[in-house]
């Protein structure tokens, strides 16, 4: 027994606009409230732990 779907044509073109987006928009940091720097290092500098300055 043929289903509907055995018979119907699939275009594999990916021309047209993705099925999903690989990031939507809320899950950034934008989204989140947050700003994004031109570059973290800045951050992980200042988020540094505690015993690494008994290094320094």
């Amino acid at each position: 027994m043929q289903h509907p779907d055995d018979e119907r044509p699939v275009d594999l073109c990916e021309d047209g606009l993705p099925v999903l987006p690989d990031q939507t928009s809320d899950d950034t940091d934008l989204g989140w409230g947050e700003w994004r720097s031109d570059s973290d290092v800045s951050r992980y500098l200042e988020e540094r732990p505690p015993h690494w300055d008994e290094y320094v």
